[in-house]
């Protein structure tokens, strides 16, 4: 059983996202987190997270922290879900560079937006190059790695869909999201988040 400890509207409600898709065993155990863009919320003793943030997961023995940490472990805990590309699929490296690429080049972009710091020449181009590399790959194909919905999409929908109004105007990019958000997995993730708050 897989213990996922969760904050309502976080980063760890992709990850009841991700538990869902893998049809993985899991209990939600709600904590709460300091919110640094609200100033609200403390940090929970009981929440094993180094920083006390989320997400964090605990199986068995083993405490697993941050969002593509934890992609990358329970899909390779997991292959047959088919969600991560497995050790010797021809497309693992794509989909480890997508993974990463999310946490490394995707969320500092998407802050950047949120900060009103793209008058930074620097920020400016890495978020151009950004919104580029997703509109120019989405537009021949419907997910990341082609044809089928990989963990990478999750990491890289949920935050396009958290903060859509930092992107620019995109048939391509909101069709995507779209897509995204109506699988099953993803709506479930929904109405869970709300109903295993603290």
């Amino acid at each position: 059983m897989i213990t996922l400890f969760h904050a309502p509207q976080s980063r760890s409600t992709r990850i009841i996202w991700l538990l869902e898709e893998l049809g993985a065993p899991y209990e939600i155990r709600p904590v709460s987190i300091f919110r640094p863009n609200t100033g609200t919320g403390e940090s929970d003793p009981a929440n094993p997270h180094p920083d006390k943030q989320v997400p964090a997961i605990v199986d068995g023995d083993t405490l697993v922290a941050e969002s593509v940490a934890i992609v990358l472990y329970l899909t390779d805990a997991y292959p047959a879900a088919g969600l991560g590309r497995a050790v010797g699929d021809p497309q693992r490296g794509e989909y480890l560079t997508w993974a990463v690429w999310y946490a490394a080049t995707l969320e500092p972009a998407m802050f950047a937006a949120f900060g009103n710091e793209l008058e930074t020449p620097y920020k400016k181009r890495a978020y151009d190059a950004a919104v580029r590399r997703l509109e120019t790959t989405l537009a021949k194909q419907p997910y990341l790695l082609g044809d089928r919905f990989s963990a990478a999409d999750l990491l890289v929908a949920s935050a396009l869909q958290f903060a859509r109004q930092v992107f620019p105007a995109s048939d391509v990019l909101d069709a995507y999201v779209a897509r995204c958000a109506e699988r099953p997995g993803a709506v479930k993730s929904m109405q869970l988040d709300g109903a295993a708050g603290v």
